[in-house]
């Protein structure tokens, strides 16, 4: 007797069939007892090969069990050495990119993925650079053209960006204590850094890979990158002062962040050089909220001895600078001017125009990670500090 095998989700056949065997075998042992005979092997349950249907190949009836895609299955189909496979996935650009796009069609094709964990043993690294960024910036789209620029960076490296989120209220040694304790990555880059940042002195005594965006006071030398913002400071006042304007006002991140210590040497040393006074006020920074800021500008515009020239340090305090000019009745280019720092377009699309400067923050974020790199190899570290000027556009 054949049976073939038949899908079954409920299992009612797979029942039936065991009863079946069940008479069977109890029948023959009957008729062993009563004629002699010994019970024969046809009387045991058939096997899998002897269930299937005629024809049927013991193969087909099973799902194939597919071996899992690795460098050397790659290597194998495209005749290339397993270190050139791995370099090649890897983006280096030392391998032609023929070859590179060989073995990535292969990988496609063989739905190859890294084993990010056997890397870590082999090697020891995870092939992960961390980005503690402060997400409440004073630009518009901060965190894509950082990782976009710090992405061109890494390209062809292996490496990867995770954003770890900076909050500032919060302890900001702890998050990078539990990078370097556990080992989430092989290198890290912040931002917002202060005169004598704790997480600067940290690394430096773990001698951990990082670069800052943004200089420290320590004299420990560091890697870092930053923007010359006593550099824009100074030239806006001394672009507001050309165009007439004598009562000037800055509004500045909090006090702790080094870029507001050099933001107000900038715009001071010149204010007091031309005669005049930039006004810095302590009720407002650039962590206010917008509509808090917008409040306080109306109020202050409103005065007899209201500014008539306003330096906007970033694209949100610019704007909301320009919507209090507004409410309080007042046009940029006549009565009040405005010169602002940016990182977008954003004020390509805005009338009437402002004088601006340009932030580079791509090139920044990739500056960071062409530095990582370097500092992770091993480079003198006096070669490692980076400072970009303002792009002036007026």
């Amino acid at each position: 007797m054949v049976s073939a095998e038949i899908p079954d989700p409920d299992g009612l056949a797979s029942r039936v069939v065991s009863l079946h065997f069940t008479v069977i075998i109890a029948a023959k042992a009957t008729e062993a007892k009563q004629g002699g005979k010994a019970l024969s092997e046809s009387a045991a349950p058939p096997s899998k090969a002897d269930a299937r249907s005629p024809g049927q190949d013991a193969a087909s009836s099973r799902p194939a069990v597919r071996s899992r895609p690795t460098l050397r299955t790659i290597a194998a189909e495209t005749g290339l050495a397993v270190t050139t496979v791995s370099r090649a996935l890897a983006e280096d650009p030392h391998i032609k990119a023929a070859t590179r796009a060989l073995v990535r069609a292969a990988a496609d094709r063989q739905g190859y993925v890294p084993d990010r964990a056997a890397q870590r043993l082999r090697t020891g690294r995870t092939r992960v650079v961390q980005l503690l960024l402060n997400l409440d910036h004073e630009f518009l789209g901060v965190t894509h053209e950082l990782i976009g620029g710090l992405s061109e960076a890494l390209a062809g490296t292996g490496y990867s960006v995770t954003i770890f989120p900076d909050l500032i209220g919060e302890d900001r040694l702890a998050r990078v204590r539990r990078i370097v304790e556990t080992r989430l990555g092989d290198g890290v880059i912040f931002n917002r850094t202060e005169p004598f940042d704790p997480r600067v002195r940290y690394l430096l005594e773990q001698g951990f890979p990082f670069v800052s965006h943004g200089r420290t006071e320590f004299t420990t030398p560091h890697p870092w990158v930053d923007f010359d913002n006593e550099a824009f400071a100074r030239i806006a006042v001394e672009r507001l002062i050309a165009k007439g304007r004598k009562r000037l006002l800055m509004i500045l991140p909090p006090a702790n962040f080094s870029f507001a210590q050099h933001l107000r040497w900038g715009a001071v040393a010149a204010a007091k050089g031309a005669g005049i006074i930039c006004e810095i006020p302590e009720a407002i920074t650039l962590d206010t909220s917008e509509r808090e800021t917008i409040a306080w500008l109306r109020h202050r515009l409103s005065q007899p001895d209201r500014p008539d020239g306003i330096i906007g340090v970033g694209e949100v305090a610019a704007m909301a600078a320009l919507a209090a000019i507004s409410d309080c009745g007042l046009t940029p280019g006549d009565q009040i001017d405005v010169v602002a720092k940016r990182a977008s377009a954003i004020f390509d699309l805005m009338r009437p125009r402002i004088d601006t400067m340009v932030e580079d923050l791509r090139l920044a974020g990739r500056t960071m990670g062409e530095t990582l790199l370097r500092t992770m190899a091993g480079e003198d570290v006096s070669q490692l500090q980076v400072l970009h000027q303002p792009l002036i556009e007026f």
